[in-house]
C-alpha cells in the first residue's frame, strides 16, 4: 500500500491504482529506486539550443544511450538523477501548495505539470514555468510532450520539448527496469 505523502499517489488519487505495474513501481513510495535501461536522445544543433541544454544540464543527442536513473524520495519530494551516456541530468519533483500540480525544477527553471492518467500510464501536461522565481509567458514554453507508461512489461518514457523560434531542445524516449543490485 502506498503512503499518503508519496508524491505521485497523492497527485493521482484514486487513478493511481489503475496504472500499470511498472509505472506504480517507478513512481511509488519506495525511499530509493535505481533503474537501468536505454534511451534515444535527440535535439537540434544550433548554438542557442546547445547553450540551453548546457544551462539546464540536459543530455546531449545520441542513439541507444545507456541510462541509469536514481530516484531518492523524502516525503512528497523526489530527486531524480539521470545518467545518460552523454550527460547527467538532475531534477527535483514536488507538488504545489494545493497538491494539484507536479513541479519539476531543472536548474533555474521550475516547470508546472498537470498529471493525466490514461490507459497506458501518465501524460504530463505542461501548463506553466518559472525561471529564477519569475513566471515565464506560456507562449515561450513551446510544446512539451511527456508520457510515462509501460511497454513490454518495462517502464517506458517519451519526452519531446520544442521551443518557439529555437527548435527541438531535447527529446528522449526509452525504457527502464528497476535494478536489484544497487
Amino acid at each position: 500500500m502506498e503512503t499518503s505523502d508519496a508524491l505521485f499517489p497523492a497527485l493521482l488519487k484514486n487513478a493511481w491504482h489503475d496504472l500499470p505495474g511498472p509505472v506504480r513501481s517507478m513512481h511509488g513510495s519506495a525511499p530509493r529506486i535505481l533503474a537501468r535501461g536505454k534511451a534515444d536522445v535527440e535535439g537540434d544543433g544550433n548554438a542557442v539550443v546547445r547553450a540551453l541544454r548546457c544551462l539546464l544540464k540536459l543530455p546531449s543527442p545520441g542513439p541507444e544511450q545507456t541510462l541509469e536513473v536514481c530516484i531518492e524520495r523524502r516525503g512528497n519530494h523526489e530527486t531524480w538523477t539521470r545518467r545518460f551516456a552523454h550527460g547527467r541530468m538532475q531534477s527535483t519533483l514536488r507538488h504545489d501548495a494545493s497538491a494539484t500540480h507536479l513541479l519539476e525544477q531543472l536548474g533555474p527553471v521550475t516547470l508546472r505539470f498537470t498529471l493525466c492518467p490514461d490507459a497506458h500510464g501518465i501524460a504530463w501536461h505542461l501548463n506553466g514555468a518559472r525561471m529564477l522565481g519569475m513566471p515565464l509567458p506560456r507562449r515561450w514554453l513551446g510544446t512539451v510532450l511527456s508520457h510515462s507508461g509501460e511497454h513490454n512489461g518495462r517502464y517506458a518514457f517519451t519526452i519531446d520539448t520544442r521551443l518557439p523560434w529555437i527548435g527541438r531542445l531535447v527529446a528522449y524516449r526509452g525504457w527502464l527496469e528497476i535494478s536489484t543490485d544497487d
